[in-house]
């Protein structure tokens, strides 16, 4: 007869494997991710460094921030002397997707995960592996959710250290078509929502147009580009809140 001593062993060493193999599983499920983030913040620390700053607090802003958009609108804030409070903000509304998104997978999260564990994941929460997880058809636990953010923050940092660092061997026309990759990635975001949505291509109408007059329209051009981006994504979110306002029918 086994002791009680040994199946507990059993139970535990059967309990290892298994988060090592959501773990992987969850990394595998990052890696394509993981190599999409390499070019475009390969671009940000290109950007960085050619903008002033060093190539440790590029590395570093990486580092503790997973952002893309938000990074670059905060860098290009910074390297035109915008305010702390204006840098903040800017980067808060361009961000707070996020928050709805952690808000929606912690409810597909097992319901033993620690908040330890919950606020590490919910740093870990873009776009792409918040898209991967969400297709997960049982409850995401905390291995799968780890091995998922390791590769994409890998990646990132490793691309903005890579960017950096290379700054002063590549050619000045090399950085300066690099440059399009940010473009690109707004670009990438933008077309999907827009071919499936009339309403989605009317706000990012409004967006350009806001934008258009605090860059051109005399007085208004005095703005700094903080809040004009602030202004920009608050109005047109609002006119278009306001406008496509839904039915309760359409929810159901």
């Amino acid at each position: 007869m086994q002791s009680t001593e040994y199946i507990v062993n059993q139970k535990l060493a059967a309990g290892r494997k298994d988060k090592i193999h959501h773990l992987k599983r969850g990394f595998y499920a990052g890696l394509p991710i993981a190599l999409g983030y390499i070019p475009v913040s390969f671009t940000f620390g290109l950007m960085a460094v050619n903008g002033g700053i060093p190539v440790w607090m590029a590395v570093f802003i990486s580092l503790t921030n997973l952002t893309s958009a938000g990074q670059f609108a905060g860098l290009n804030l910074i390297i035109a002397n915008a305010t702390y409070f204006e840098i903040a903000l800017t980067t808060f509304v361009i961000n707070i997707r996020y928050m709805l998104m952690s808000l929606s997978l912690s409810q597909k999260i097992e319901i033993n995960t620690t908040m330890l564990k919950r606020c590490i994941l919910a740093f870990g929460i873009t776009d792409e592996t918040f898209a991967v997880a969400s297709q997960e058809e049982k409850d995401i636990d905390f291995s799968f959710m780890l091995g998922l953010i390791i590769g994409p923050y890998i990646g990132w940092a490793l691309g903005t250290l890579l960017g950096a660092a290379t700054t002063s061997i590549l050619p000045e026309s090399v950085q300066a078509s690099m440059g399009i990759a940010l473009y690109g990635m707004f670009i990438a975001i933008l077309i999907p929502a827009a071919k499936k949505s009339k309403e989605v291509v009317m706000i990012i109408a409004m967006a350009v147009f806001i934008s258009s007059v605090f860059k051109w329209v005399p007085v208004m051009n005095r703005i700094s580009e903080g809040w004009s981006i602030i202004a920009a994504t608050v109005i047109s979110s609002i006119i278009g809140a306001v406008i496509f306002t839904r039915e309760e029918e359409e929810y159901e």
